[in-house]
Order: C-alpha cells, then structure tokens, then sequence
C-alpha cells in the first residue's frame, strides 16, 4: 500500500530512537522519547491552503527535523509513519 498525502501534507518516516542513554542505560519504549529526525518518504502537490498559495520546498528524500508534538502517526504495512504539514517541519538537515 502507499500513502499518497494531499494539499501542503509530507509523509514521514521517523529515525529510530534512541535506546540508550549516554551513560548507556537501557531505555524502555515507552521511555523512549519521540524522534525529530525523520526521512521524506512522500510530498503532497501544494497549492491553495486555507485561502494561502503553498509551494512545496521539501522533497522526497530529504533528512528533516519535525516538531516534537506534530502530525498524525499511521501504520502502514507494519511501518511506521507520521503524517505532517509542511509548516510542521522546522529544518531540512543537509
């Protein structure tokens, strides 16, 4: 199955969290805080948002940071995925 978002929406593939801490103590999932490093996996087309024109400036494969809190976490084919606006990522990382 693929997810094809629509409007200013951008798939995202978390990166794994961390399961260590620096000290190397072992945390559990629900320990584990939520990554804000993810992969671009799919990009909406843009276009009229809430009366706004929005172009879309992330592409598919580009290394993001996303807002903590941000976004519509979804399970696809036994992947994990978050669901975000475009506005909801604060950086490309390069």
């Amino acid at each position: 199955m693929t997810i094809k978002p629509l409007f200013d929406k951008v798939v995202l593939k978390p990166d794994d969290a961390e399961e260590t801490t620096a000290s190397g103590i072992v945390l559990s999932t629900a320990a584990q805080e939520k990554p804000q490093y993810a992969n671009v996996v799919a990009v909406g087309p843009g276009g009229i948002v809430d009366g706004n024109e929005v172009v879309m400036t992330v592409k598919v494969g580009d290394k993001v940071i996303a807002s903590k809190y941000a976004g519509t976490d979804v399970k696809v084919d036994g992947e994990e995925y978050t669901i975000v606006r475009q506005s909801d990522i604060l950086a490309i990382v390069e």
